[in-house]
């Protein structure tokens, strides 16, 4: 099990914390997602590799962008 850090653009509040932790969560693999509006970063924890495109697809599903 391995955890990543992305950073994301957008985020300002709770409706967009939930949002993209439940995008993020519904990944195949995904164990745990925290979101920090303070610092606009999403950490990620899966019990598999996950592919950054998979993520960035489900932040913007979400509404927001991850930042390369």
């Amino acid at each position: 099990m391995g955890s990543t850090t992305f950073q994301v653009s957008g985020m300002t509040c709770a409706h967009c914390q939930h949002a993209v932790t439940a995008e993020i969560s519904a990944i195949d693999g995904v164990e745990s997602v925290d979101v920090d509006l303070a610092s606009g970063t999403v950490t990620g924890t899966a019990a598999r590799p996950v592919d950054r495109a998979d993520i960035a697809q489900a932040v913007d599903e979400a509404g927001y962008t991850l930042v390369p």
